[in-house]
This record gives structure tokens, C-alpha cells and sequence, in this order.
């Protein structure tokens, strides 16, 4: 099978352009495809897949016309499709137009018209961050980084791992006062760390890996 090229796109995005009435023409000034029909001038910028320069390139051309999509090849899997998804979520923000296009038979499938975005608010997504960014103890962990980031539930799975080193074993309500944990039983319980032993009912110790998380906690930081 022959490496699939650009030009292997334009056949079918013609045909579908045809198909509402446009006449249609390749290579007119840079843009890979133009199309015309009374009232409408719309650009298509073929790729073999989403990259920045093709996002450049399509932003560019709505400067000149009324509507602009890129067109790329179907996507395969599972992981394709989901790479594919979030990038017609980036065009729509854009306003761009998205197309694919099935290289074994020439359909053409669109995603997404072009046009203003509105995106939708979450207002539970927006509290879900809000809540993590108030209840973090100062700034534990720097932006950018791929490493262990330090949430608030992980300071304060610290935070009661901490006061059980100095206690021995303890009840939740004690280390949810002494730690200052109002959540203490339930961190232990779920024990998503491995940092606690169920001694007995509602009395938890630390385990060996809860031994060395404290050893290699973090100082408290302040803000």
C-alpha cells in the first residue's frame, strides 16, 4: 500500500463540496482548496493529520473568506478517534470546520461546521477546581511539571500519617481532631496510599509505607 499523500484528499473533498452546489478549484492563491457558489466563498486546507501548522494556516484563511475546514484522513482505534475528538474540539473553539475523509472508499464526513464558538460552562467541573485550589496547603507543587503532583487529599493523607507516627494507633475521630483532617477516617479506610493499617474497628496504625512517606514528608509551607 502506497504512502497516502495530501493531493489523495482532494477528489473526495471536492466531490462533497460539489455535492452543495459549489464549484470548486485546487491551489488558488496558497489555499489548498476553494470553493464558490452565489453569496458563499469557502477554503478547505488538506493534511494528512492536525498539527499546529495546519491550525495556523487555516486561522490565516479566515481573513479571506466566509468558511474554512481542514480535512484529514479517518482516523483508526480507539486512541485515533480520541486524538480526533479533542482536536475537533480545538477547531470548533477556533471556528474552524472539520472534515475527514475514508481513503479506502472517498467518503467524506463532517465533524464540524465553521463558525462562533460559545463554549459550555461546567459549573461543577468549576467547583470541583475551586475546592481543590482553597483547600491545597500553599503552593506544593510546580506548574508544568509530569511528576507527583501534592493535592489537598494527599496532604492531608500526610497530614494524618504525620500525627500517627507521634501516636501510635488511633482512632479516626482522634486523628480527624488532632491532625485537623475532618475527612481522617475516610483517607485511612480507602488507604489509597498503602499508609495505614486497620488495626480494628475505626482504629488505624501506620504501616511500613506510611513509616517512610512521613520520613520523606514535605514541610509544611505556608499561603
Amino acid at each position: 500500500m502506497k504512502k497516502p499523500l495530501e493531493t489523495d484528499l482532494y477528489a473526495p473533498v471536492k466531490a462533497w463540496l460539489e455535492g452543495q452546489g459549489h464549484r470548486v478549484k485546487g491551489e488558488v492563491g496558497g489555499a489548498d482548496v476553494v470553493a464558490r457558489r452565489p453569496g458563499a466563498l469557502v477554503i478547505v486546507e488538506l493534511k494528512l493529520g492536525f498539527s499546529l501548522i495546519l491550525l495556523q494556516q487555516a486561522v490565516v484563511r479566515q481573513a479571506q473568506c466566509d468558511e474554512v475546514y481542514v480535512a484529514v484522513p479517518r482516523w483508526r482505534g480507539k486512541a485515533g478517534w480520541r486524538a480526533f475528538k479533542g482536536n475537533v474540539g480545538l477547531c470548533r473553539r477556533l471556528g474552524l470546520g472539520v472534515l475527514s475523509v475514508a481513503l479506502a472508499d472517498g467518503a467524506v464526513q463532517c465533524h464540524a461546521a465553521p463558525g462562533p464558538f460559545q463554549p459550555r460552562r461546567s459549573p461543577k467541573r468549576r467547583a470541583r477546581l475551586e475546592k481543590e485550589f482553597d483547600s491545597r496547603a500553599g503552593d506544593p507543587t510546580q506548574g508544568g511539571t509530569n511528576g507527583q503532583v501534592m493535592t489537598s487529599y494527599r496532604q492531608d493523607a500526610i497530614a494524618c500519617a504525620i500525627y500517627l507516627s507521634g501516636t501510635g494507633a488511633a482512632k479516626g475521630a482522634q486523628v480527624a481532631r488532632g491532625a485537623g483532617v475532618a475527612r481522617a477516617t475516610a483517607i485511612m479506610a480507602a488507604n489509597h496510599y498503602g499508609w495505614f493499617d486497620r488495626v480494628a474497628r475505626g482504629i488505624y496504625a501506620l504501616s511500613e509505607a506510611g513509616m517512610a512517606a512521613v520520613a520523606d514528608a514535605p514541610l509544611p509551607s505556608c499561603g
